[in-house]
């Protein structure tokens, strides 16, 4: 299928969520590989959305489900979170809600809620919990697959993205960026063994080559060695941080549900 055929696949999927769940998708975007600007030829279209139901249904003592999920098909994985859960989240520095929020590929945005939340994102973002989501998520995938003289070489990229998120929150004190271009370009010298491993290995997967088993990347393997150890230290020497919301997120719920009452 042509690009634009998922996209509007997806489209449809959404409005059938829409239909079925009797909700109101109030945004939908891309979420995985795709929009970190590396997937394989058989990644999957990973699709989160936030939505809201009818006013009532948040007014009963039977407390519902707060998400929606789809069974994975024809490559498309496809979940959302209910409005107050994602709000609950959003207070706590939740680190994917705030990379959906900045997502390159949208698919459906049908009201304000979406920019309020990228605008007041500052008060919520915590330096020391995305620190330790970035963190762990790096060890998991380092300590799995790139141990030994052969790893699955298409992993460095799932080690290296969140070693580098934290290498921007370290040095920008800001939530990072999506593109693993931008941060491969701000925080990689392009000069040097670890700079132009990584850049062949970016063009190799985004030439759609197989990248399975091979021998381990000595420059990348170092580098992530070292940067793992001093950003551990680096969180634990930060101080956590309260979400400075007030009744901001009250505010936004109970604005989105007037305006989405009705559909």
């Amino acid at each position: 299928m042509t690009a634009e055929a998922i996209r509007n696949e997806i489209i449809e999927q959404l409005r059938r969520i829409e239909q079925e769940e009797q909700v109101r998708i109030l945004y939908a975007c891309e979420s995985g590989s795709r929009a970190w600007g590396f997937p394989s030829q058989d990644s999957d279209y990973d699709v989160r959305f936030i939505y809201v139901r009818r006013p009532e249904w948040y007014l009963s003592i039977r407390e519902g489900r707060d998400v929606i999920e789809r069974p994975i098909s024809d490559k498309l994985d496809i979940s959302g979170w209910d409005l107050r859960k994602a709000l609950n989240l959003y207070r706590k520095s939740n680190p994917p809600l705030l990379e959906w929020l900045q997502s390159p590929i949208r698919y459906a945005e049908k009201s304000g809620v979406a920019e309020q939340l990228r605008r007041i994102s500052p008060l919520a973002f915590s330096p020391k919990s995305c620190m330790y989501h970035y963190l762990n998520m790096a060890r998991g995938n380092y300590r799995e697959y790139l141990q030994g003289e052969r790893v699955r070489i298409k992993k460095y990229f799932y080690v290296l993205r969140p070693v580098l998120a934290c290498e921007w929150i370290e040095r920008y004190g800001e939530m990072p960026p999506m593109e693993f271009d931008t941060l491969v370009e701000r925080l990689i010298p392009r000069e040097g063994s670890l700079g132009e491993t990584v850049a062949e290995l970016l063009t190799r997967k985004k030439a759609g080559e197989e990248l399975d088993m091979e021998p381990r990347l000595a420059p990348i393997n170092d580098y992530l060695e070292k940067r793992l150890r001093e950003l551990e230290n680096s969180a634990l020497e930060m101080k956590a941080v309260d979400a400075k919301l007030g009744d901001k997120l009250d505010d936004l719920f109970r604005s989105a549900l007037i305006e989405n009452g009705s559909f």
